[in-house]
């Protein structure tokens, strides 16, 4: 299955541990498509993002993996609220399971959409 990962995940990020130990593998990096917002969700260790589906959005940095169907299940089990995986639309049009972020989580978040990107937002951290 192609998950689509947006933050903490992301190669080289302290989550990514999560798809290499479940037996993922990168299978492509890419955007989504212009629609959607991404922020920092506040009170998250590691900090993480949230992605929002949203008209007045921006295309957002994103790497899928593809794993073993048989190990999704593990993989939802790590994902704290307000994350949840859902359907993300790629540039081009192509949908894939993604992060997603619930409304309430998004209260108080900060708006990192300008970045491009959850990589690009971290760098401009340090």
């Amino acid at each position: 299955m192609d998950i689509a990962v947006v933050g903490a995940h992301l190669t080289n990020f302290p989550l990514n541990v999560d798809l290499l130990t479940l037996g993922a593998s990168l299978s492509q990096r890419t955007n989504t498509s212009p629609n959607y917002k991404l922020y920092e969700l506040q009170g998250t260790t590691p900090s993480k993002p949230g992605l929002a589906r949203d008209p007045q959005g921006s295309s957002i940095e994103v790497e899928i993996w593809t794993m073993p169907l048989s190990n999704v299940g593990a993989f939802l089990s790590t994902i704290p609220s307000p994350l949840g995986l859902g359907s993300v639309e790629m540039e081009g049009g192509r949908w894939v399971k993604g992060f997603i972020c619930e409304p309430y989580g998004l209260v108080g978040a900060k708006d990192v959409t300008a970045w491009g990107g959850w990589r690009k937002y971290r760098a401009s951290c340090t």
